[in-house]
């Protein structure tokens, strides 16, 4: 049976510890390709803080609303692109669709967790100060993102350092 298309409504979230080093993953189907955690909703009705927790934890396995990482950690930054998704992966989406908005959040978690990578998506993780990461970053937005983690974690001072 055939997957359903993409909903074109997706998340991008930024695992940080509280000294901002950022967690990046390789993906698996582009080799080089070092990313922060993304991914669509399930569902049309899906709370975007769910598909930002459910996404962090296939593609990492860490739990967003255990004891190590409570759900206060996870922070929507209220905050969204839309951009004209790459060619190579318009089949994923139904027939006509060529934008997606992307939903911007951040999770601060204790320390440089271990993590468990979703093999079918991801080959490698690394853990880098937030300026290294945007610079391994191969996505201009994603780089964005992370060099707003500072400022955006201001709006939030129960994360400040």
């Amino acid at each position: 049976m055939p997957k359903p298309p993409k909903i074109p409504q997706s998340v991008l979230v930024v695992i940080h510890t509280p000294a901002l080093d950022v967690l990046l993953i390789e993906r698996a189907d582009t080799p080089g390709f070092w990313q922060s955690v993304t991914g669509s909703k399930d569902h049309l009705d899906e709370p975007l803080a769910e598909t930002a927790a459910r996404e962090v934890a296939e593609e990492t396995g860490i739990v967003v609303g255990s004891a190590q990482v409570p759900l206060s950690a996870l922070f929507d930054w209220r905050y969204s692109i839309e951009y004209e998704i790459y060619p190579r992966f318009l089949h994923r989406y139904a027939e006509g669709v060529i934008h997606n908005t992307e939903h911007w959040f951040s999770v601060q978690v204790p320390e440089q967790l271990e993590v468990t990578l979703a093999p079918r998506e991801h080959t490698a993780f690394l853990w880098l100060p937030y300026e290294a990461a945007a610079s391994r970053c191969f996505s201009s937005s994603n780089a964005d993102a992370i060099l707003q983690l500072p400022t955006r974690l201001r709006e939030r001072p129960e994360f400040r350092r």
